[in-house]
């Protein structure tokens, strides 16, 4: 197997609020997902440095060590991780912190408190194959 090939069904979230992450984490693997956390930042880039690829991330934008922002720039610098689709779950709702988001390669954003089907329904969106994907 490819080190560097998405594992499989695998979502890697950072997210530095126990509750929210207790939450996504339920919701994702009950949904059959291996789920991966890291708490904040610092633990974000040993992530990024693991050789197995999550197939997706969730990320919020205020963490401690590194802000979201920050690691998703890191993240978009890394080859092998710039195909990693990213949604941005976050407090924050102002356009400008979406505009930073898509402008540093976040492919989504979802503001807190979220709908859990209504993330899977974007989970899934970002994971179909664009053959699978009707015309």
């Amino acid at each position: 197997m490819n080190a560097h090939a998405p594992s499989q069904r695998s979502i890697l979230v950072i997210e530095d609020d126990p509750h929210s992450a207790a939450l996504l984490k339920f919701c994702l693997v009950r949904a059959g997902f291996d789920v991966r956390l890291a708490a904040d930042g610092e633990q974000a880039l040993y992530e990024f440095d693991q050789p197995q690829l999550p197939e997706l991330i969730i990320m919020d934008i205020m963490l401690p060590y590194h802000s979201g922002y920050e690691l998703l720039a890191e993240l978009r610098r890394r080859p092998d991780w710039v195909r990693v689709p990213v949604i941005m779950l976050t407090g924050r709702s102002e356009e400008d912190d979406v505009v930073q988001c898509l402008d540093l390669g976040a492919n989504d954003f979802l503001t807190k408190p979220f709908r859990p089907a209504e993330l899977m329904a974007r989970i899934h969106k970002l994971l179909v194959p664009a053959s699978n994907v009707a015309p």
